[in-house]
């Protein structure tokens, strides 16, 4: 059995794919993988370091109006095609799974012009042009949202990485807090901004750290590994410790009452698989799919939402901090977080693929 996986640019598109690959070994040892992604993406990173093999092909961004741009897109589009094929040819792939980027259109079509059945996996409530031209190519259409934007999408969740469906939050709490240098007693924030960091949300948080401490809550603040700041807050108890980034998120979710986040699919699927509550300030930019996840949790009483244009250190204040102060709020919270989430998606999407390939 030979799987090919299309997925790259964010991590909202990366991990997604990796966790699929896991489930994949996990039912399969004898089954080979290979991922396709471009060199200006997450995945020339993270797929390497998950031990799988990664084909780089072509980037071809498909402007989304017309532009002088748009008359390059047909020749760099074949390109991409044919390396895909090429790939395709070498390896022998039984089935192609798309899941969203720059790599995902050439694959598809790559795909469809081998013969090779496609399996289409969005995350999104709203899909992006790949996916929409992807699902038009299969009938293997799977959604991580309940009732996306694709018509035959059957919703099974986001595939997620087993340190975190397996992850227990409260008995890895002490030792998570440790982990970060942070006490076992204290309520505690967890702040970060997706894969990338978020400039707003740093800056409000940092901002209002002085009167966090004041209050009694410690921060383990991950800024995101291409942002800086002016000011780091000076030592002092309760701690407030700023990070670039953080490999173990599983540790990061299990150390903290609450987070304050943006609202990505990844980091909403990831968070309510969990069961830990966020306030979510969804990104301003793009076609609003990060408000419709956080609208969601929010409904269900699992979260809070704010918009980025509102988010201020005295809003993080008069809101984030009377939750973190009311253990039985939390703890509710955190149980309505959990019975929005899904567990098993990397195994339904890895036996739906094996028998697909099949």
């Amino acid at each position: 059995m030979r799987v090919v996986l299309a997925g790259g640019g964010t991590a909202g598109h990366i991990e997604p794919a990796l966790a699929l690959a896991d489930a994949l070994r996990h039912l399969d040892r004898g089954v080979g993988i290979t991922c396709v992604g471009t060199e200006r993406g997450l995945e020339s990173r993270l797929v390497p370091a998950r031990g799988y093999e990664l084909e780089l092909v072509p980037a071809v961004p498909l402007p989304r109006s017309i532009t002088p741009s748009l008359l390059t897109v047909p020749g760099r589009l074949a390109g991409a095609i044919n390396a895909v094929a090429a790939v395709i040819d070498r390896v022998k792939a039984d089935v192609l799974v798309g899941f969203g980027g720059y790599v995902a259109t050439p694959a598809y079509l790559a795909a469809k012009r081998r013969g090779v059945p496609i399996v289409v996996h969005e995350a999104n409530p709203r899909p992006g042009l790949a996916n929409r031209l992807g699902a038009r190519l299969t009938e293997h259409v799977f959604s991580g949202f309940p009732d996306g934007a694709l018509p035959k999408a059957e919703f099974i969740g986001t595939p997620l990485r087993r340190e975190i469906v397996t992850l227990d939050r409260l008995s890895m709490g002490d030792k998570a807090r440790s982990w970060f240098g942070l006490e076992n007693d204290r309520p505690t924030l967890l702040v970060f901004g997706g894969s990338q960091g978020s400039r707003s949300i740093n800056q409000a948080a940092l901002a209002a750290a002085p009167m966090l401490r004041r209050a009694g809550v410690q921060v383990l603040h991950v800024l995101g590994p291409n942002n800086t700041v002016d000011r780091e807050p000076p030592p002092g108890d309760p701690q407030y410790v700023l990070l670039p980034y953080v490999d173990r998120m599983d540790l990061a979710y299990a150390a903290a009452d609450l987070a304050l986040c943006r609202s990505g699919a990844l980091t909403c699927a990831e968070l309510t698989a969990v069961g830990l509550p966020a306030a979510y300030v969804p990104l301003p930019h793009g076609n609003g799919e990060q408000r419709i996840n956080a609208e969601r949790i929010a409904r269900g009483y699992g979260g809070l939402m704010v918009d980025d244009t509102e988010l201020s250190p005295e809003w993080i204040i008069h809101n984030v901090l009377p939750i973190l102060h009311d253990p039985e709020r939390v703890a509710a919270m955190s149980e309505a977080a959990s019975r929005l989430g899904r567990k098993d998606a990397d195994i339904m999407l890895a036996r739906k693929v094996l028998e697909i390939a099949r």
